[in-house]
């Protein structure tokens, strides 16, 4: 607590007398013990109130101490074990796109290799708007060290996370092959799960085929209007310069101007206010006509709104093949992003999504692949993900564990046979409580039926503990590294998001596996 002010009714404080200080002088035997001075009870003196009291207070002008930018950051910083990585990193196909070179014309372009770090350092620390990480440059320490005093902006950063798909896929294999090279994890056993992510669509954006036909001929209206606009605009630029060229021809006292005359700017006098009529002059003055940037900004959104009207026609078909035949429902598309999905999210609502895949290794939980679907369900996304793992590593896993959602005969069947890859799925509960769930049936294959024993076995149960531990704690991560919604539209650049999460988590296990030199 703190102490109560002393009163402010008092003007002259007078001392205490010993009595008052020291109670215990009244005692008749403290007479012969030791003397307590006044000094031992000092008391507070009263200020007097009308003297300004003294105070600190801030002072602006200050000079900060001097620092450099390597500085800013401790030597155990994560900002510097995350460039020493990217330092290692082989980004030459980046190197290859850059244009300035020499003595060609252009100004020197932003280091690929502190974009790559950029992204990866935002992507641990959970930053996943190239907005905001334009912002965190600026004024956060860790991302002001990383940019060395380079300026970048918010559009270079975006292209750089989403325009480069094949480096992508080079920096997620280079992630993986040296953890391999150094044994820390292998490609045996590995742990499959997908989770349903937000796209950046509203559930408004979705339009039936009807609608969709109407909004394709608006579009195409539009386009051909802003092109006519720009050519009368284009016309109405080049119409006063002639004008007043003309007039400034007329009006020469010379017979006659030479073509070196008229290449000569300096030597024609171009009137700057050319003659126009009333009518003109009240139509700019009412509705002032927007310039040509603007016309071309709205040029380029009317063509990309029709764009995505046409992609949305185009998938229509896809959908309406899934509607069966006795259900009354017509399939709709958005027309924000035509490849995004309404899906069944975990709170039991349904929101427009896309369905990320990582498929991870039980040793050392680093992602092996990834892939992004259309489709709410898992089933049928286990064989394309161990080919996937073969064509980027030579080498196809030995075990794959699923949950129940990937459970499909079919499936298994094709994994085991051909794949010769063991499945380890939980076994549906029969309608039958009589019914032995793990008893081969008479319609199963041959390797259903190795299935359902398998999964009967004690074993079994042991080696499918390892799925939640590995898959559902990868994905875990991903949500809390801000993997809860999409920003970017498209299949493309969805993909290369989730691919960039994917990269940023094999670093972080890397760190762990392997802890990077101080």
């Amino acid at each position: 607590m703190r102490p109560k002010r002393p009163s402010k009714q008092a003007t002259v404080a007078h001392p205490p007398t010993l009595e008052e200080a020291c109670p215990s002088a009244k005692d008749p035997a403290s007479v012969v013990g030791p003397i307590v001075s006044e000094a031992a009870c000092p008391t507070l003196t009263e200020p007097d109130r009308t003297v300004q009291p003294r105070l600190s207070v801030p002072n602006r002008q200050h000079l900060l101490s001097a620092m450099t930018i390597d500085e800013l950051v401790e030597a155990d910083h994560p900002a510097r074990a995350v460039w020493s990585y990217v330092l290692e990193l082989d980004i030459t196909p980046l190197y290859d796109r850059i244009r300035a070179r020499g003595s060609l014309a252009g100004r020197p372009a932003i280091d690929p290799r502190l974009l790559v770090a950029l992204w990866l350092h935002a992507t641990l620390s959970g930053f996943t708007s190239a907005r905001e990480l334009n912002d965190l440059c600026v004024h956060h320490d860790a991302f002001r060290w990383l940019a060395g005093g380079v300026s970048v902006n918010y559009h270079t950063l975006a292209d750089c996370r989403t325009d480069n798909p094949e480096f992508l896929e080079q920096l997620l294999k280079h992630s993986v092959e040296v953890l391999r090279r150094q044994g820390l994890i292998d490609l045996d056993r590995v742990a499959q799960d997908g989770m349903r992510v937000r796209a950046s669509a509203g559930a408004a954006s979705f339009r039936r085929r009807q609608t969709l036909e109407g909004l394709l001929q608006e579009a195409q209206a539009e386009v051909q209007r802003l092109r006519q606009k720009l050519a009368a605009t284009a016309i109405d630029l080049a119409a006063p310069q002639e004008a007043a060229m003309e007039a400034t021809l007329a009006s020469s006292p010379e017979p006659a101007v030479t073509a070196t005359d008229l290449a000569a700017p300096q030597e024609v006098a171009i009137d700057p206010t050319p003659a126009s009529s009333p009518e003109l002059e009240l139509e700019l003055a009412s509705s002032p006509e927007p310039s040509r940037q603007q016309q071309a900004a709205a040029m380029r959104h009317a063509e990309e709104r029709l764009e995505r009207v046409e992609e949305a026609l185009e998938r229509m078909p896809e959908l309406e093949a899934k509607i069966k035949p006795n259900e009354k429902k017509e399939p709709r598309v958005s027309t924000t992003d035509p490849q995004a999905t309404v899906m069944k999210m975990a709170d039991g609502g349904y929101r427009p999504a896309y369905n990320v895949e990582y498929s991870t290794t039980c040793k050392g939980q680093v992602i092996v692949g990834v892939d992004v679907v259309t489709v709410g369900s898992d089933q049928g996304q286990l064989s394309p993900m161990l080919e996937q793992i073969n064509n980027r590593f030579g080498q196809r896993p030995q075990v794959a564990l699923v949950d129940g959602g990937f459970a499909k005969l079919q499936d298994i069947e094709k994994v085991q046979e051909e794949m010769n890859c063991k499945v380890y799925a939980p076994v549906s509960k029969p309608k039958k409580d009589t019914v032995d769930r793990h008893e081969p049936k008479a319609t199963d294959s041959k390797e259903v039926a190795e299935w359902r024993k398998r999964m009967g076995t004690p074993e079994a149960k042991a080696i499918y503990r390892q799925r939640a531990a590995t898959a559902e704690c990868v994905n875990a991560l991903a949500r809390n590294r801000g993997l809860r919604q999409f920003l970017v539209r498209g299949l493309e650049k969805v993909k290369a998001t989730a691919t960039w999460f994917a990269i940023a988590h094999n670093v972080a296990r890397s760190f762990a596996l392997h802890p990077q030199p101080a």
